[in-house]
């Protein structure tokens, strides 16, 4: 199962990040910008190389690697965090007008779950996969970038904001 499989220090590792049934929470600007805030926040603080990332609507992709720790514990703590952060933001922004659809939907979805009080954003699973080969790494961030033209978001994946394709992206990354 490599949801309960650990990470190593240091390793490289596509990640996969996905909202509880698909939900489109993120097709809003603000729920991106808080992924990015946390994610640079993870950047500065907690280790985090970022090598390539899509924000799409309802899921995120990374090529990323932790320094010295374990990357699935920092993920855990993301997603936790993050969850706290659109919680409020639905709650208390008066322009979100899909309020009482995403929260009967994130509150269905932590029905029957003691770890969860009343909503559940995130999916359990982060899906890391480690990433072995150049030709690997290649391949899943050519994924991760043309994930927005798939899409049909973008006709160039340089042209999609939340994507470190683009030149003018919120969030910096590293070279391989």
């Amino acid at each position: 199962m490599s949801e309960q499989r650990k990470t190593t220090a240091d390793d490289l590792y596509f990640v996969t990040l996905t909202v509880v049934g698909w939900v489109d929470l993120f097709s809003r600007e603000t729920y991106k910008n808080i992924i990015i805030e946390n994610l640079k926040y993870c950047q500065i603080n907690e280790n985090l190389n970022i090598y390539a990332y899509v924000i799409m609507s309802n899921h995120f992709h990374l090529v990323c690697s932790r320094r010295d720790k374990d990357l699935k514990e920092l993920l855990g703590r993301f997603k936790s965090y993050t969850s706290k952060l659109f919680l409020t933001e639905i709650t208390t922004n008066n322009q979100e007008s899909r309020r009482e659809l995403l929260l009967r939907l994130f509150g269905d979805f932590a029905k029957g779950n003691k770890q969860y009080d009343k909503y559940h954003i995130w999916n359990y699973t982060d899906h890391p996969v480690a990433l072995y080969s150049n030709s690997v790494i290649d391949s899943k961030m050519e994924y991760i970038h043309q994930n927005p033209v798939r899409a049909g978001l973008v006709t160039e994946a340089e042209y999609y904001k939340y994507s470190s394709a683009c030149k003018d992206s919120p969030l910096e990354v590293l070279d391989l």
